[in-house]
């Protein structure tokens, strides 16, 4: 009867937690800032070129996605591209290289460490107790 009573309560908080792990992590966007970004000498990193470094940002802003941010910003494709056009170099650089960076959905990697984490730690507790777990 313990037993059960046992598997039950398990099964129950299994479920709950896979439901808890499974939620999706809030997202944050915010704006990529003005300065720069130095390498080891102090020197502003500048790779490629800015045409380059243009067409990678334009891209970027082409997604559905980022362009429906801009627009809940209030901000239009044409108003965007003349806010890039205003830019350094420099930032130019660092936007292009942080776009690059983005992913659409993340991974999933986090959460399927996560889930073995947790799996392990009942069957050890499990393991180490023999079966003998009395929930009253």
């Amino acid at each position: 009867m313990q037993n059960k009573t046992f598997s039950k309560l398990l099964a129950l908080y299994l479920v709950f937690a896979m439901f808890l792990l499974t939620l999706p992590s809030q997202g944050w966007a915010m704006f990529v800032p003005a300065t720069p970004h130095e390498n080891a000498t102090g020197a502003a990193a500048v790779s490629g070129g800015r045409t380059a470094d243009l067409a990678r940002i334009q891209a970027a802003l082409e997604s559905k996605i980022v362009q429906q941010k801009l627009m809940d910003y209030g901000l239009s494709p044409e108003e965007t591209m003349a806010r890039v056009n205003k830019l350094s170099d420099e930032q130019i650089n660092q936007l292009a290289t942080h776009t690059d960076s983005l992913q659409a959905g993340g991974d999933a990697t986090g959460l399927l460490v996560s889930l073995l984490v947790v799996a392990i730690l009942v069957v050890l507790l499990i393991y180490l107790l023999q079966g003998r777990i009395v929930v009253r």
